[in-house]
């Protein structure tokens, strides 16, 4: 990957996220804009599953509201990252 951008910086006190170990943390997110220079898609043990889809059908994943937020900033092509 080689970096092209800044989206933004995301936080937000009220996202607690539980891990099934029984770890707790708060999110703090940066958001880059990249392009692909070579390599491969590969899973982590953080993942269930790893594709590419087209914009058009991101409304029928599920995810939090804050992981939209941030990808709906970056379909938007703003002129500068959001800090939040």
């Amino acid at each position: 990957m080689e970096i092209t951008g800044l989206v933004g910086t995301y936080t937000d006190p009220r996202h607690v996220i539980a891990y099934t170990g029984g770890e707790v943390r708060r999110q703090f997110n940066v958001c880059f804009t990249a392009r692909i220079v070579g390599g491969r898609l590969a899973i982590s043990d953080e993942s269930t599953e790893l594709r590419f889809i087209h914009p058009d059908g991101i409304g029928e994943l599920p995810m939090h509201h804050t992981q939209q937020l941030r990808i709906q900033h970056f379909l938007e092509h703003r002129e500068r990252p959001y800090l939040g």
